[in-house]
């Protein structure tokens, strides 16, 4: 794993290093399991103070995204499933008897609601039942780009439907979408918060990485350009920079500055090109004539899909499926 801090951002050391490992988390350059470096070492070769690391490292702990094995160290916590069988398979049972005493409060005999049930059953199998997909997110716009992305990859056979953590706190239709689903998918970083919202269900974290398109955009750039960097979150500021200086090397003239930053208005006038991170799209509304801007879109990682996805729909019941990658 390796780690650069940009002591030339506006935003903590201890934000950056929190940034940096629950991106890498998320965007899979940190493979679930892999072991991270002790309090003391990561202090050492980042440079800044060890009390720094154990803060980032208990909040991490705490978010669910790292745990600790006494005597082993410091571990990425896997992706995959999340969920009790037994809870779910009592909510199902709930279900089934909200069914039952609906049908005989209209009247039908025992006889017939079975039948109903039977008949409806033997054609959903014979035909084959669509697979239906949550894929919750931050933000409504990026969310039903992943979805779309997904969509295509598990092809015919399956629907996606977007949905965001606010909609799951505020809406009971989404909630009732989500728990009627066969899976649902998010971030690393928001799979325990997920989890919390829809304790009976399946819920899966994969990994995001940068689009095609992004990795074009940047490389396509004119070398003379100047590049600014916007991010909404101030953790995600480096990594966002760091991602545009990766795929643009040729580009010397690259800075960066927060959303609700008070130096955002004068460094949008002496740039050429806006990179926009997910959820930053307000600077547009500042930028000056003749700015090009361009978003720093992610896609869910095609060989996660094949990995982790694709089993979890064929067997509602297998274990979590973890990555194979290597941490980086």
């Amino acid at each position: 794993m390796r780690l650069a801090l940009d002591k030339t951002l506006p935003v903590a050391l201890g934000a950056q290093l929190r940034g940096l490992i629950e991106y890498g988390i998320a965007c899979g350059e940190i493979a679930g399991g892999a072991r991270l470096p002790s309090v003391r070492e990561l202090a050492d070769e980042i440079g800044v103070a060890p009390m720094t690391v154990s803060q980032v490292y208990r909040d991490l702990k705490e978010a669910g995204l790292i745990h600790g094995r006494p005597g082993s160290g410091t571990f990425v916590t896997d992706r995959g499933a999340v969920g009790d069988s037994d809870a779910r398979m009592a909510a199902f049972l709930q279900r089934v008897d909200a069914l039952i005493d609906e049908g005989l409060a209209i009247g039908l005999r025992s006889g017939e609601i079975a039948g109903s049930i039977g008949a409806r059953l033997s054609g959903r199998v014979a035909r084959g039942r669509t697979k239906v997909v949550v894929l919750v997110g931050t933000f409504p716009v990026a969310a039903a780009s992943y979805a779309r992305s997904l969509a295509a990859a598990l092809g015919p056979g399956t629907t996606v439907e977007a949905l965001t953590v606010d909609a799951l706190q505020r809406r009971e239709a989404a909630m009732q979408r989500a728990t009627a689903a066969d899976l649902v998918l998010t971030f690393a970083h928001r799979r325990r918060e997920v989890a919390a919202l829809l304790p009976h269900q399946r819920v899966a974290a994969i990994s995001f990485i940068p689009s095609e398109d992004t990795r074009r955009g940047l490389a396509s750039l004119d070398p003379r350009a100047r590049v600014l960097v916007v991010s909404r979150f101030p953790e995600f500021l480096p990594v966002i920079k760091a991602g545009v200086e990766k795929f643009a090397p040729h580009v010397s003239a690259v800075t960066a500055a927060l959303l609700d930053g008070p130096d955002l208005a004068a460094l949008l006038s002496g740039c050429s090109i806006v990179v926009l991170s997910t959820g930053a799209e307000a600077a547009l509304d500042q930028l000056p004539v003749g700015v090009r801007a361009m978003e720093y879109r992610h896609v869910p990682d095609p060989g996660e899909i094949e990995r982790i996805v694709i089993p979890l729909l064929r067997d509602p019941d297998s274990p979590a499926i973890q990555p194979d990658r290597k941490a980086s």
